[in-house]
């Protein structure tokens, strides 16, 4: 689990510079000992990722932790991608908005073993999932999608809570995903649990099936539908987030029109439909509940060390002496190995295995 309070402020220049430097020499180290799937498959796993910001020396326990070193990964990554076969595209706020014409263009200039209209695909659905098809009260604001020259792909996104000033973020990996509308994060991390509409749990079956039914039908009669039981002034149970008084009948017209044109064979492909969102599926959700009797789940989704300092002084200022010879150690190891010297890299190996003998 990992606490991300909203925290303002920006990366001072000095830090980011140090951490774009730093990124790039362990990415490279990683892809040179085990290629770029085994980097995506780390960013998937939201504790790497926590312990990847706090050897960076950004703030251990913020938000801004995911979006700054995501960013600094795409700049380290930004004259490199092409010689590691690693890509980012995307980022916070309108960058976020961005990230298909940034896969499309990585995909003009590099060879890649899978079109890249499946990677923009992928982005969308991933992105439309966690705001719609997952309401858990967390507007997403950031969005970077990381893939590779095969096609394997992970997305870090984040989500914000106005109300509770906490920030939500969701890990995706190519390799984990079975079904995009079926249980497809590898992680959800925050530690504040609330009510949510979780339309991609497992348990959330029967009701996907129904909702993609009543999404193939005539908008007429579902907004008939809805109107006589906001009429019957029926009370949902507290725990439940969609309530009648959220729905405007009228409003939906437009929006059931589109999916009841585009006749959608199943849940991912209403999702995945432009114009659908997180309004028509409660809407719907909640017409596959009370006509239908089968309930979308409404389980919450969500289930470091320091090594230079943080940039707000905890647990101590950034070392930058210790974090430039760090910088320093691995660029070195990189270029010797690319002249056949590997004892820094195999020093390196050793670390990793000195825990378990200090007994």
């Amino acid at each position: 689990m990992a606490n991300l309070p909203l925290h303002g402020g920006k990366c001072p220049p000095w830090l980011f510079e140090r951490m774009v430097k730093m990124s790039r020499a362990l990415i490279e180290v990683m892809v040179v000992e085990n290629g770029p799937e085994a980097v995506l498959a780390r960013l998937a796993d939201p504790f790497w990722f926590q312990a990847l910001g706090c050897v960076l020396g950004f703030d251990w326990h913020s938000s801004g932790l995911t979006t700054t070193v995501c960013g600094a990964l795409k700049e380290a990554l930004r004259d490199r991608a092409g010689h590691l076969g690693l890509f980012v595209a995307g980022g916070k706020g309108k960058t976020s908005r961005q990230t298909p014409a940034e896969i499309l263009s990585i995909g003009e200039r590099f060879p890649l073993a899978r079109d890249p209209r499946e990677l923009v695909f992928a982005s969308k659905m991933a992105a439309k999932v966690d705001n719609a098809a997952v309401q858990d009260g967390y507007q997403l604001y950031h969005h970077t999608f990381f893939f590779t020259a095969s096609g394997s792909w992970a997305v870090i996104q984040q989500g914000m809570n106005e109300s509770t000033r906490w920030a939500r973020r969701y890990h995706w990996l190519s390799t984990a995903v079975r079904d995009f509308v079926c249980e497809p994060h590898t992680a959800v991390c925050c530690d504040y649990r609330g009510q949510a509409l979780n339309l991609v749990a497992r348990e959330s079956d029967p009701a996907r099936k129904v909702i993609a039914e009543l999404a193939r039908e005539k908008p007429e009669n579902l907004l008939r539908d809805l109107t006589r039981l906001q009429e019957k002034a029926l009370n949902l149970p507290a725990r439940h987030r969609v309530e009648l008084a959220d729905l405007n009948p009228a409003r939906l017209q437009r929006v059931f029109l589109k999916s009841y044109e585009r006749q959608p064979e199943n849940f991912a492909a209403l999702v995945a439909t432009e114009g659908v969102g997180p309004k028509a599926l409660r809407a719907l959700s909640l017409l596959s509940e009370l006509a239908y009797g089968t309930p979308p789940s409404f389980r919450d989704p969500a289930r470091f060390s320091f090594a230079h300092g943080g940039k707000d002084g905890h647990p101590y200022p950034v070392d930058r002496t210790t974090y430039d010879h760090s910088i320093s150690f691995l660029e070195k190891a990189l270029a010797e190995s690319r002249l056949g010297r590997q004892e820094k890299i195999e020093a390196f190996r050793r670390l990793r295995r000195w825990p378990h003998h200090r007994s």
